[in-house]
């Protein structure tokens, strides 16, 4: 049974990084709660594709390009955004990039270092602050950004990945005192290592760390963090902000 079934009723969401992994979860568990998603990603074929796929299956989602590195095409994605969905009442920053994955600290270039920064810090800021004027005119803005539960345990050979996300964590607290007044929350969720296409790279042995060290000792899947993010987005977390809430199924404690 979905228990959260009409929690979003009507609440309009742009979600980026929604063509594939943990955002398509997040568009549909969105979407499956009564919200109506447009999900925005870089990979133009997919995210028209995956948009139709939800459409398929009775859900209100519709799809975006954006490129996260490029300010001008973030300002137009988060301006589409509001204009096919009629205004925005939450935003869910999930689109990122790792690029760093199995890298030391000296092998790190700093092409990679500045890329992801770029897309995973910098367009973090950008769109949340493009989508600002519409979070506002909602009364009930709710902001959700995807950070991770790699800087909390200082995960190694994954340092710019691990140095961004710990960066979203700082920017969530810094951004929640900023927006207060304005009704808007932000939080961030941070999930452990999920089985996605975008964590292919990871090594096995990494992959049984995980696994091995939990609480709940199984492999983490997308719907596992989707629950997280609706509640972050729903009236039931009107009065919580500035919190990072980690979803690894006891990996870390923090």
């Amino acid at each position: 049974m979905n228990t959260t079934t009409q929690l979003l009723q009507g609440r309009r969401v742009l979600v980026t990084g929604g063509a594939r992994g943990l955002g398509h979860a997040f568009a549909q568990a969105i979407a499956e709660a009564g919200g109506r998603v447009v999900i925005a990603d870089i990979l133009a074929d997919r995210v028209h594709q995956a948009a139709a796929d939800l459409r398929a299956l009775g859900l209100d989602v519709q799809g975006l390009v954006v490129d996260l590195a490029d300010p001008v095409s973030i300002q137009a994605c988060a301006t589409q955004a509001g204009e096919l969905l009629g205004g925005l009442d939450g935003l869910v920053n999930n689109a990122s990039v790792t690029n760093s994955g199995g890298k030391s600290c000296e092998e790190l270039s700093i092409d990679t270092w500045d890329l992801v920064m770029q897309v995973n810090v910098r367009g973090t800021w950008l769109m949340t602050t493009a989508c600002l004027p519409a979070l506002r005119a909602s009364g009930h803005g709710a902001v959700v950004n995807l950070a991770s539960d790699t800087p909390l345990w200082g995960a190694p050979n994954l340092m710019a990945y691990v140095a961004s996300k710990g960066a979203i964590i700082a920017m969530t607290r810094s951004l929640a005192r900023e927006l207060g007044g304005d009704n808007i929350t932000v939080n961030a969720i941070a999930p452990g290592l999920v089985l996605v296409e975008a964590t292919a790279y990871v090594p096995e042995a990494r992959h049984r760390q995980y696994t091995e060290q939990r609480a709940i000792q199984r492999a983490q899947l997308p719907e596992d963090v989707s629950g997280a993010v609706v509640f972050a987005l729903s009236n039931l977390a009107r009065f919580i902000t500035g919190q990072t809430l980690p979803v690894n199924g006891g990996f870390v404690m923090p």
